[in-house]
């Protein structure tokens, strides 16, 4: 057997036993190995994809709802550069991905030959762990060091205190195909009773405890974990719970779903300030809360990893990787506050939203309210998650998920089909249409292909919505090209070129209508930049209004 085969061999069949279920292939010559290795083994679901920036995504997208290691894998040269968004997303997000790029080896390397560039902790700190593994040989030692290596990829992706990306860069000589010979120095298999390595699962970490206190916040972001625990924990402890759509804590009783605008009232603002905030996961989508939380006397952030915190405010006086929330007796009147405050914001802002025709956060809204339970929504990182942000009411047994660890807009397409494969049950996305057209080739399916059950729900302004609603758009002359970026891309034919079915939503009234179906799909809904800004303006107008005469 040729060293370039038995790598390949040995190394997919020990993934395989850590647990490995699902892998991506971008194709390459180089990484033959891999590819053959791969369609051989029967224990995983492959993914192959021409585009290895979509390939990326979409393996992001598997680990992300799934939550366990997608392996990625790439030949030489630009196409593992083609990796690094989605390795950075992987990483900023805790998503755990194994990366295994192919590369000439050593020999090669530096002496002009054809797709060989320097691969050497290409991802730089971005990957949690790299290893250049080293060209194979036919020597006793080998396999040993191969299966523990790919155990150590395994679990080091998965953390558990920190997961995410990790690289193995893989020097295969030719010949890169089997040649027939089974041969070898050592036997090729490993311990049959499991893997490699065995590792012990550490004890949970000791809580912080902290006072009771009725005039506490619970602020749920995007990655949060145990969220239902800390959710309830807050309900008995009397405190409202501001979660981000993504956070997975809108619910229930004391979910506030319009504190965007209680906080960006400076009456409310003002009058409450907690005595102690607690932080899960990572909130960036409203400017009013993050200034907000500044004026707790306390604030502790959750983070598995005490090496690595969010706090993007500098506003946390404590970390802890876990905290119990006490339950506080005595008054209610500080959730009450809160509760009618928020009941005359929702008031204000629906009122609005069922007047304004078919604009953007209604559509966020009308989506949210209108998927059936045990449904995924992957919303884009821009206006989107924004809108859904500041109009989704409260409701149970909707999973949503964003790439928000850097909250690019690339890879949105991809992303949203690998994590409706990874999902038991129909799925959705809400994307912008420069998202859209970034990364129209997610649409790109071989014949051979998982297909998953995703409608693709377009909301196209024709240009960049976002920056009509930032200081930008006072910039009357140079706006439009530099910032609106209009594109006049029918995407009715965008959808046609892949031979995926597309439907045009002219009234909102016709969206459950549009959104049945099965398999990938798309669905566009056609808005106005200058009008969605209006939209926004009054939505925070009303809001304000109301909730100033609610103070009163």
């Amino acid at each position: 057997m040729n060293p370039a085969t038995a790598l390949a061999t040995v190394l997919v069949d020990e993934l395989v036993r850590c647990g490995l279920t699902d892998v991506v292939l971008a194709p390459g010559s180089r990484s033959a190995p891999l590819a053959l290795a791969l369609h051989a083994e029967s224990r995983v679901r492959m993914h192959v994809r021409v585009d290895e920036r979509s390939a990326s995504f979409l393996a992001l997208g598997l680990a992300r709802r799934s939550e366990r290691p997608v392996a990625l894998i790439c030949s030489s040269g630009t196409a593992a550069a083609n990796f690094h968004p989605a390795v950075i997303e992987a990483s900023e997000s805790g998503v755990p991905l194994l990366v295994l790029t192919a590369d000439r080896p050593p020999e090669l390397r530096g002496t002009g030959a054809n797709q060989t560039i320097d691969q050497v902790k290409l991802y730089g700190t971005a990957a949690r762990w790299f290893v250049e593994v080293g060209a194979p040989e036919d020597r006793p030692g080998q396999v040993a060091y191969w299966r523990s290596l790919a155990c150590r990829a395994y679990h080091r992706a998965t953390g558990p205190a920190d997961p995410g990306p990790v690289h193995l860069n893989l020097a295969f000589r030719e010949p890169l195909i089997p040649d027939g010979d089974t041969s070898w120095s050592e036997p090729l298999d490993g311990d049959a009773t499991g893997p490699w390595v065995r590792t012990r699962v550490a004890p949970p970490p000791v809580a912080l405890h902290i006072a009771p206190t009725r005039r506490g916040v619970l602020v749920i972001g995007d990655g949060a974990a145990n969220v239902r625990r800390y959710v309830a924990a807050a309900g008995m402890a009397g405190w409202p719970v501001l979660s981000e759509p993504n956070g997975g804590g809108r619910y229930g009783d004391h979910a506030v779903s319009t504190y965007h605008y209680l906080l960006g009232t400076p009456e409310f603002a003002d009058t409450h300030a907690p005595d102690v905030v607690v932080t899960l996961g990572r909130p960036g989508l409203s400017r009013p809360l993050l200034s907000w939380l500044k004026r707790a006397q306390e604030h502790i952030v959750v983070a598995s990893d005490l090496d690595r915190w969010p706090d993007p405010t500098r506003s946390a006086t404590q970390v802890a990787q876990a905290v119990e929330i006490p339950v506080a007796s005595g008054d209610d009147g500080w959730l009450n506050s809160w509760r009618h405050a928020d009941q005359a914001a929702r008031a204000a802002v629906d009122q609005v939203l069922d007047t304004s025709g078919t604009s953007e956060p209604r559509l966020a809204r009308d989506l949210a309210d209108a998927l059936p339970n045990g449904a995924l929504l992957f919303c884009g990182s821009s206006m989107p998650i924004r809108d859904l942000d500041q109009a989704m009411r409260p409701r149970r047994g909707l999973r949503l998920l964003a790439n928000r660890g850097a909250s690019g807009i690339d890879g949105a397409v991809s992303t949203a089909m690998g994590a409706a494969l990874a999902h038991n049950g129909p799925s959705y996305a809400l994307l912008g249409d420069l998202s859209f057209l970034h990364d129209q080739n997610g649409l790109v399916l071989g014949p051979r292909e998982p297909r998953p059950d995703l409608c693709v729900v377009v909301v196209n302004n024709d240009g960049g919505g976002i920056f009509s609603l930032l200081p930008q758009a006072a910039l009357r002359d140079p706006f439009e090209r530099v910032f609106g970026t209009p594109h006049g891309v029918d995407l009715g034919y965008v959808a046609a070129a892949t031979g995926t079915p597309y439907r045009l939503v002219e009234e909102l009234g016709d969206l459950s209508k549009a959104l049945r179906g099965e398999g990938p799909r798309v669905v566009e809904v056609r808005t106005d930049r200058e009008e969605n800004a209006l939209v926004h303006a009054r939505l925070r107008d009303a809001a304000q209004e109301a909730v100033r005469a609610a103070l009163a």
